[in-house]
């Protein structure tokens, strides 16, 4: 969920620049020394928290890692040491990241394993492909990128292979998570808008 945002055409801005800024430049990545504003709006960040929860309940349980929402950044490209993204929700196995790197200060340095980009109606198509693609090359083993509106997820692995989830699918993590097994319709399901006295649901919030 990202779009470009201008600065000034002078400086080029680094990492530690972009910590600098309030709440450590939440909201912003920095590429080619350059912010960039993460564009979500209020559906693309509802399935965001959606997807981050299935993340974190099948994770948590099991004690296989770390889950992360979207205010982890992460300086983890080696073509470009001075590259900051942030994700929309990102997985790290245990046996990849060490409570001490977990602790430490600033961006992470260590690509996830699995990373997920909730696309936004303002995103433009290159940039998001740009953004998966980087992701691939730091090492990161799987990127789900998913469409709210169109209500499907296009799995991208290292090896070259995408699938293609669609609401009526079950969404599955390999070769990350083996055991991930999620109907794709649990990301993009709204919530109800109440009921009246007679229990009947109300307003146009139903599940689509």
């Amino acid at each position: 969920m990202s779009a470009v945002l201008t600065t000034g055409p002078a400086a080029r801005l680094t990492p530690d620049d972009l910590l600098k800024l309030p709440d450590e430049g939440q909201g912003f990545e920095l590429v080619n020394g350059a912010l960039k504003a993460l564009n979500a709006n209020l559906l693309s960040s509802f399935v965001a928290g959606e997807t981050y929860f299935q993340l974190w309940s099948h994770v948590g349980r099991r004690q296989l890692g770390w889950v992360s929402m979207v205010g982890a950044s992460y300086r983890c490209f080696p073509d470009d040491d001075t590259r900051v993204r942030r994700a929309d929700a990102a997985f790290h196995r245990l046996d990849r990241l060490t409570a001490e790197q977990a602790r430490a200060e600033g961006h992470c340095t260590v690509v996830p394993d699995l990373v997920v980009e909730v696309v936004s109606p303002n995103d433009l198509a290159d940039e998001v492909n740009e953004k998966r693609i980087e992701w691939l090359e730091a090492g990161a083993q799987l990127v789900w990128v998913i469409h709210p509106v169109q209500q499907t997820i296009h799995a991208y692995r290292a090896d070259g292979t995408v699938t293609l989830f669609r609401r009526t699918d079950t969404l599955t993590a390999d070769p990350v998570l083996p055991d991930f097994r999620v109907p794709a319709a649990d990301l993009f399901r709204l919530p109800a808008a109440g009921s009246d006295p007679n229990g009947r649901v109300t307003g146009a919030g139903r599940t689509p």
